[in-house]
């Protein structure tokens, strides 16, 4: 359990863990006629369709897409905003501390770093602090620079790195319970889960 009264700061991973690619994804999926199955991963099934066909380019410059022009058919996850207005009454700053390049590494010269910010405006997320990091190491130090007591991302691999600053505590966020079993971190399927164990 982390306690409200000892954090000063909260970092946020965008991708995956504030935005919820499931809607881009999923008409990805009709347009390359990739079946999902009930309660499938639009992002696995496609992806693996893809991998499978030998279109691993196609792959990467879809993810162009995706994170570019199409970011804005995404949705914040529920209980997102119930969270940061938690961190508010609690006296707590959150910072969005994301990786990704200007532009993406095949395709279209999207600026991705503007479809990030335009999306997070749109949503009523344009106050928060974000910092779009253009590769991981950079992404783990700028959540050392920023103080932060506590950060929340979808990915077991940036959580676990050994450059990950210590004395941060790590939460997985995992809607979809594919991950478990990772010593020092802390497991959470929602937003809601995640306000109940910062904010009780």
């Amino acid at each position: 359990m982390a306690s409200a009264d000892v954090l000063l700061r909260i970092g946020i991973d965008l991708d995956n863990t504030l935005a919820d690619y499931a809607a881009p994804l999923e008409r990805l999926c009709r347009e390359h006629k990739v079946a999902v199955g009930q309660g499938g991963d639009p992002k696995l099934a496609l992806r693996g369709f893809l991998r499978a066909s030998g279109r691993e380019d196609e792959w990467t410059r879809l993810q162009g897409e995706l994170y570019g022009p199409l970011m804005m058919e995404a949705r914040p996850f529920p209980g997102i905003a119930e969270f940061l207005a938690a961190a508010e009454r609690n006296g707590v700053s959150c910072f969005v501390v994301s990786h990704r390049t200007r532009n993406p590494i095949a395709g279209q010269p999207h600026d991705l770093h503007a479809a990030a910010r335009g999306w997070l405006a749109s949503h009523g997320f344009g106050s928060l602090p974000v910092h779009l990091e253009e590769n991981k190491s950079a992404k783990l130090g700028r959540i050392a620079s920023l103080g932060v007591g506590l950060f929340v991302d979808d990915l077991p691999e940036l959580l676990l790195d050994p450059g990950f600053p210590s004395g941060v505590r790590r939460f997985l966020f995992d809607p979809k319970g594919g991950h478990s079993g990772f010593e020092g971190v802390v497991r959470v399927d929602s937003w809601e889960a995640m306000r109940q164990a910062v904010f009780p």
